[in-house]
């Protein structure tokens, strides 16, 4: 591939399994229903999505040689994403399994252990001059998951290549908030999280969103967008403040894949020059119309 990356997406890049009922469902229950096997994981999510807004990311992340992953990495090269820098030395392909009834997620596990024991291979590349190094910065935003273990997450804290770079940091799960902690004080970084993840990293119950960016700023945060399903999303700001708007009512046709839809539409927005109430306008918008079941763009 002869493009360049002006966008990074590190984390996990993997299958997800999801199982949608359109019904209710209570434990215990066995209900018909759709079953969807596509590439998921949230740094591969966030930049699929970033793929259809025009940029070129690539993404870094661990992918096995068995044939789910050569067929991974075929389906999302086919949609832009550049994936030569993927450290293929692991073991199996990860995998997510999700169930989604009507009502949105009732249980999910990830598999990610590939990506957690490759460690320092994930980074190689932004290290050895291939994209960034210690004497070549990246200056562009780099997407951080949560799916990373809190040591490799330290190592990007310190890491001499990123030190100039426009950090966007997502936690994969309110479970794996707290590996967020070594990111916390970064002053490019910008933390997009839901409620939840908020109230764990706080460790306390949160109101809204907008109640989630002021304790967020509070602890440390240079700045943190929190969203909260339908409700109203925030974008706080150290030293100017919150910024709140409100996402239009969709019926729900999914749920998996919203925050990094969120995500990249707010990049996309901020790329193009839209300022922040704007921008957080815009992917309130995108996301509700992802959970709607239709395309974005």
């Amino acid at each position: 591939m002869n493009r360049t990356a002006d966008l990074l997406c590190i984390g996990a890049m993997l299958w997800d399994v999801i199982g949608r009922s359109p019904r209710a469902m209570a434990p215990g229950a066995d209900l018909p229903g759709r079953v969807a096997h596509i590439p998921g994981g949230v740094a591969l999510n966030v930049a699929l999505a970033i793929a259809r807004w025009g940029m070129s990311p690539a993404i870094l992340s661990a992918v096995g040689r068995d044939a789910e992953g050569e067929a991974l990495i075929g389906a999302v090269a086919a949609r832009g994403v550049i994936t030569d820098f993927l450290c293929r030395d692991g073991g199996p392909t990860d995998v997510y399994m999700a169930i989604e009834d009507v009502n949105g997620l009732i249980a999910a596990i990830a598999d990610a252990h590939s990506l957690e024991d490759a460690g320092d291979m994930v980074l190689a590349p932004i290290r050895d001059g291939r994209l960034a190094s210690a004497a070549q910065l990246w200056r562009g935003v780099a997407v951080i998951d949560g799916n990373l273990t809190t040591e490799q997450l330290s190592r990007i804290a310190a890491e001499p290549g990123l030190s100039q770079a426009d950090l966007r940091i997502v936690p994969a799960s309110p479970g794996k908030a707290e590996r967020l902690a070594p990111l916390i004080g970064a002053a490019h970084g910008c933390f997009y999280l839901n409620r939840l993840e908020a109230e764990v990293l706080c460790g306390h119950a949160l109101p809204d969103a907008p109640a989630g960016a002021e304790a967020m700023l509070a602890r440390g945060m240079s700045r943190v967008i929190v969203t909260d399903g339908g409700a109203a999303v925030a974008d706080g700001l150290a030293g100017h403040g919150v910024l709140v708007a409100h996402p239009p009512p969709v019926a729900i046709a999914r749920v998996t894949g919203a925050g990094d839809c969120f995500l990249a539409a707010h990049l996309a927005a901020e790329r193009e020059g839209r300022l922040r109430a704007e921008a957080l306008g815009l992917a309130a918008e995108a996301a509700a119309m992802h959970v709607s079941g239709k395309d974005v763009p």
